[in-house]
């Protein structure tokens, strides 16, 4: 068992740890600030090779596979989580189609996607909730040279940047009564709605995708008719709840790196709090946490780079990695003292990035669901 990353994604993630502080770290103010994604970061990913780390390499992509996946997502979203869930959510329409899109589908969206011509997302969960899929209202009925989708989804990300968007509607009921389609921006009929304001990733784009007799071509169907519960469970499971332990994993490494930083800093009774017992088992408690969800999140993202049944775990590794980063980062901001409750410090905004990523892709409840059935299976 060799727990070595591969000579390639250690360079991984020395360029993409280099590109987050030297690119990403100067905006992140203005993203906390206005609330806004700066569109530049979109193509200079893409230069990066960042958006197209799973697209097959015959349609511009490098496929270096889901665990150099994972470490970029976790250097991206060290420094900020509202970039790394944008290039996470953007990787599951990438997955989605390199799984189940026909062809053609293929050839037409998944080089526009890994250029950054098109940033891509996922529209799945709806007013009614994001798990109960069967109990989703949005409608698609066949009509002539397609269908005629109706329907409102909600929680989006990148919902108003996004070129292309995978979504799921009925067109007939029960569990092979959903379908999967691609809907492309400026279709007539397809608008963006509310603009959310969260306490937390502030500048990821989040909100609502309008569907008003929406016409998407017969062609736009992903896979067959009826395969759109599979597409969503599958994308959702191994791909997206993967990158947002990605995600919660930076946060977690932000974390202990602040909090280890404050307390070499700080003085008090002549010497710096990393010499008092009460502050060392603080940033003990954060490292074990990390380390632990380091090991769940890499073993996760292993499994699904060899095709292995990897549903469980990739659960397992988000839902233990996004509710140690809220502990973690409770903990920093203990150690940082009053100054942990001051803007100026990161830690306050590590805290709320890490209490967003909670809810999305599927709430710890959930998460204990999806575990306790791998667990008494």
């Amino acid at each position: 068992m060799d727990f070595d990353l591969p000579p390639q994604i250690r360079l991984i993630r020395k360029t993409v740890r280099e590109f987050a502080e030297q690119t990403i770290a100067p905006l992140v103010s203005h993203m906390e600030e206005a609330d806004e994604f700066p569109r530049s970061l979109i193509k200079d990913m893409a230069d990066l090779g960042l958006l197209g780390l799973v697209t097959p390499a015959e349609y511009g992509g490098s496929n270096l596979g889901h665990l150099a996946r994972m470490v970029a997502v976790e250097e991206v979203s060290r420094v900020s989580a509202s970039v790394g869930i944008c290039l996470q959510v953007h990787h599951m329409e990438v997955a989605a189609l390199a799984d189940f899109g026909s062809p053609e589908q293929k050839a037409r969206y998944l080089p526009a996607l890994t250029r950054g011509d098109y940033l891509g997302t996922c529209a799945i969960t709806e007013p009614t909730g994001g798990s109960d899929l069967l109990g989703m209202t949005s409608t698609a009925r066949p009509a002539a040279g397609g269908y005629v989708l109706n329907g409102r989804k909600c929680f989006i990300t990148n919902c108003h940047m996004c070129d292309a968007v995978l979504v799921v509607a009925k067109t007939s009921e029960g569990a092979k009564g959903i379908s999967a389609f691609i809907v492309e921006k400026g279709s007539e009929g397809f608008t963006p709605g509310r603009h959310e304001h969260k306490m937390g990733l502030r500048g990821s784009d989040t909100g609502e995708l309008v569907f008003k007799d929406c016409l998407v071509p017969r062609e736009n169907l992903v896979g067959n008719e009826g395969d759109g519960m599979n597409i969503a469970l599958k994308t959702i499971s191994e791909t997206g709840r993967a990158g947002m332990a990605g995600t919660a994993l930076g946060i977690l490494q932000a974390c202990y790196e602040e909090a280890v930083k404050f307390a070499k800093e700080r003085r008090l009774y002549g010497r710096p709090i990393a010499q008092l017992q009460a502050i060392q088992w603080g940033i003990a408690d954060i490292y074990m946490q990390l380390e632990a969800a380091r090991l769940l999140c890499y073993q996760a993202a292993w499994l699904k780079d060899r095709g292995r049944e990897c549903s469980a775990e990739a659960t397992l590794a988000k839902t233990y990695a996004a509710e140690a980063a809220v502990q973690a980062a409770k903990r920093a901001i203990e150690i940082h003292g009053a100054c942990g409750t001051m803007l100026e410090y990161p830690v306050q905004r590590l805290l709320r990035d890490a209490m967003v990523c909670i809810s999305a892709g599927g709430t710890t409840e959930i998460g204990k669901i999806v575990v306790s059935r791998a667990a008494l299976a």
